[in-house]
Order: structure tokens, then C-alpha cells, then sequence
């Protein structure tokens, strides 16, 4: 990837798109400028090559592709203040921000920019996001530089911008939920006999596997479901076990309480 990226903010999310990047030979360093208002936590990334500053006029001076990695209620003031450094023929904005619509964005901005918002996930960290984006005013060339960025950190897929709240809560907030239905599991191994250790090697690895065969299959879970539960057997026994407890509807509750969260 040739273009200069800019992310402004960064933070948790932000960060874990930084890490995910440097460790990919599609980018080098030095096409990479990040920003925070309180720059010393990001000081390694200086020796890797990055341009770290809090100079956010700087960042966007120095990028074609900007990044906005801020809180929602931050989004658009900081959009206005760099209003007269983004040029719509040079550059094309990226919001991360939950809840802030695309036509807010180009209230500030004028129509002409390509605008997207995009969703990814901390699974950056290890080029693993699930990146859902979209985009507003933009071309093809636009589009393509997008997700060739987050294809960098995993996988995208274009979505329309009204199922944008969808996607953080399945994407962006799944990531919280499997990691404690993960942690469950674990805790379950220890109560069994294992140690920690051995317990979170063989869960991790058993969830990378699940999802391994629905990716690579594209068969519906209950598919694979029937093949481990025999008649009378301890995984079916286990399983309605967990569904007498509210399993699925806890799972399912919890989303929709975190999507009604955002539409609030």
C-alpha cells in the first residue's frame, strides 16, 4: 500500500490497528503518523519508524488517508478544528466513531470528500479484525485504498451505514463477549481438574478451531453441532444443561441491550 495514513486518537482501537499494521509487509513505518494528546505511552513507537505527535494539523499535512479513532463526543469537534487542513482532491476520512452518521460528518466537511465510517475490532492487534465499513461520496479508487488498509488487519466487508450500530455490537463488542464466554470456559476446565495454563491452551485453542470449521465450511453451527452430540451423550447433556440456564437468550439479551445502548 503507497498511500500516507494518519490516525488520529489513538488509543485502544486505535493502537491495536497501529500494531496490526506494522506487523504486515504492506506498510512500512514511515507511512504511519499517530496522534494523542498525551503522546508518552506511544514513545516505542517512534524507534519502530512511526512519526508519533500531538500535532493532529501535522498528522493530517503529512497522510492521504485519515483515521479518526475518537470518542463519538469528541468526533466532530475535532473534525471542525482540522476542517481547513483537509482537502477533499488529497485526502479521504475514516471515522471509527460509534453513533456519529456520515452525514454529520459531511455537515462540516461539504459533500465533496469520500467519507467513510468503519468498525474493526482489537483483533487488530494480531491481524485479525473483522472490519465492517461505509462510505459516502466515494468511488471505486476511494473504496478499494480503504479496504486495502483494513484488509492489512483482517478481513472487511462493505455494509450499508444503517447496520453501522449493528456492527459495532456483533463485531466490535463481540470481541468482549466471546472473551468471556472464553473466560468461562476456562474457569469451568480449572473446576475439572486442569491447571490455568493447561485449561486456557486447550479453550483457545478448541474456539480457534470452531470458528476455523464454520469459516472454512460455511456450514451452519448446528452442523457441526450434531457431529459431537450422541445420543445420550455428555456433550448434549452439557448443552441443555447450559440452555435450561439461559445460555442463548443471556447471549442474545446482552446484544440487544448493547445495541439499545447506542440508539440511545
Amino acid at each position: 500500500m503507497k498511500n500516507k495514513i494518519a490516525i488520529i486518537g489513538c488509543g485502544n482501537l486505535g493502537l491495536s490497528i497501529v500494531n496490526g499494521l506494522l506487523d504486515t509487509d504492506n506498510i512500512s513505518p514511515t507511512q504511519l503518523t499517530v496522534t494523542r494528546r498525551n503522546i508518552a505511552s506511544l514513545e516505542y513507537l517512534t524507534a519502530k519508524g512511526v512519526c508519533v505527535t500531538s500535532d493532529n494539523s501535522q498528522a493530517v499535512a503529512d497522510s492521504e488517508i485519515v483515521i479518526f479513532a475518537l470518542k463519538p463526543y469528541k468526533l466532530l469537534e475535532v473534525v471542525q478544528d482540522l476542517k481547513q487542513e483537509l482537502d477533499f482532491n488529497k485526502h479521504i476520512i475514516v471515522s471509527l466513531a460509534t453513533g456519529i452518521s456520515l452525514k454529520e460528518i459531511n455537515e462540516i466537511l461539504g459533500e465533496a470528500f469520500p467519507v467513510f465510517r468503519a468498525m474493526p475490532n482489537t483483533a487488530a492487534d494480531v491481524n485479525m479484525s473483522m472490519t465492517c465499513i461505509s462510505s459516502f461520496n466515494a468511488n471505486d479508487e476511494a473504496i478499494n485504498k480503504v479496504r486495502e488498509c483494513f484488509n492489512s488487519i483482517g478481513d472487511t466487508i462493505i455494509i450499508d451505514e444503517e447496520l453501522m450500530d449493528s456492527a459495532t455490537v456483533l463485531g466490535a463488542c463481540g470481541i468482549a463477549y466471546v472473551l468471556r464466554f472464553i473466560r468461562g470456559m476456562i474457569q469451568g476446565g480449572i473446576e475439572i481438574g486442569f491447571d490455568a495454563k493447561i485449561a486456557s491452551r486447550i479453550v483457545t485453542q478448541t474456539v480457534k478451531g470452531a470458528s476455523e470449521l464454520l469459516i472454512q465450511r460455511k456450514e451452519h453451527p448446528e452442523f457441526e453441532i450434531d457431529k459431537v452430540t450422541t445420543p445420550k451423550g455428555c456433550t448434549i447433556a452439557g448443552l441443555n444443561e447450559m440452555e435450561h440456564n439461559g445460555f442463548s437468550s443471556a447471549l442474545i439479551k446482552g446484544i440487544v441491550t448493547s445495541y439499545n445502548k447506542i440508539e440511545k
